[in-house]
């Protein structure tokens, strides 16, 4: 009921140590408060917030146009509605060095359990798509390093995503986050591998753990879960999977309302009535007051 039962400080802990037990963990990407909810009762052990949903959300590209406060205050609202650890995008750190360390703190605030920064310039872009720019190698550096200085909670995980891959090739990728982790990384997120072999490259260049991005429509093939683990591979986000799923389905709702007139055809598609008030846990309320949930849920909904 309400918020999660445990604080910040125990989810960091908490994501520190499943990304240290050798097994490969399954993030996906929350895209609401309750999309959140829903991963923990599936089973899965973490939660993802991703920049381009936070900004596709509102309606905007993945170019840089969100802000600190919309980021940290969406992600808060995720992150507080699940005990699982969240780990939020937090893009280039909204600025340089000095804002960097903004960011940091005030997502710590927000009670994620870790966050990533890349070395794109501003504006940003996805990290799927043609025609990136990546900063140099101090401007990268010092991004990171501000990061790990900011933090308040050693505990916070400060993760480097670089996408120098596609500007430089996967020998300047594998420099580079080797660089990141000399600078504080405790986590490297090499964007847009076009293989299996380039991510066993990066794993073996690094000692902390790595993520794969398996986002729809990339750069790379969508690895199965034992492909990734047998490379090595600590963390597999899929970031925007269920935005797109959820997106998908309201289209086509909308459409069968314009040609039928009436959702009917779509109902059986639909999470029902009864299933959402177990997701919000709308019965336990009642503990509080008689009169929130007093009454039948009817079978069909």
């Amino acid at each position: 009921m309400l918020y999660s039962k445990s604080t910040p400080e125990q989810k960091r802990v908490k994501l520190r140590e499943i990304l240290s037990s050798g097994t490969l963990q399954q993030f996906p990407g929350a895209f609401s408060p309750l999309s959140a909810r829903l991963i923990e009762e599936k089973g899965f052990p973490g939660v993802y917030i991703s920049g381009a949903v936070l900004a596709n959300d509102l309606g905007l590209p993945d170019i840089g146009l969100t802000t600190l406060t919309e980021v940290a205050t969406r992600a808060g609202q995720i992150a507080r509605m699940t005990d699982l650890p969240a780990i939020v995008d937090a893009d280039t750190g909204f600025g340089e060095a000095m804002n960097v360390a903004r960011s940091v703190q005030e997502l710590e605030n927000a009670g994620l359990a870790g966050c990533h920064i890349e070395d794109q310039v501003n504006p940003k872009r996805c990290g799927h798509l043609d025609g990136k720019a990546v900063v140099d190698l101090d401007t990268a550096l010092q991004r990171i390093r501000a990061a790990a200085d900011a933090r308040r909670d050693p505990n916070f995980l400060i993760m480097a995503r670089t996408d120098v891959r596609a500007a430089d090739g996967l020998e300047a990728a594998v420099e580079r986050a080797k660089a990141l982790v000399d600078a504080g990384a405790d986590a490297i997120f090499p964007e847009a591998m076009a293989s299996l072999e380039e991510f066993a490259a990066i794993r073996d260049a690094v000692d902390v753990p790595i993520l794969a991005n398996m986002t729809e429509f990339g750069k790379s093939r969508l690895f199965t879960r034992d492909e990734l683990a047998g490379i090595g591979v600590n963390l597999v986000i899929y970031p925007v999977t269920l935005l797109r799923i959820a997106m998908g389905a309201a289209e086509r709702t909308l459409d069968t309302i314009r040609a039928d007139g009436t959702q009917e055809a779509e109902v059986e598609n639909m999470l029902t009535r009864s299933r959402l008030y177990e997701l919000v846990d709308y019965e336990a309320y009642n503990r509080f007051d008689t009169g929130v949930f007093n009454f039948q849920v009817p079978g069909r909904y």
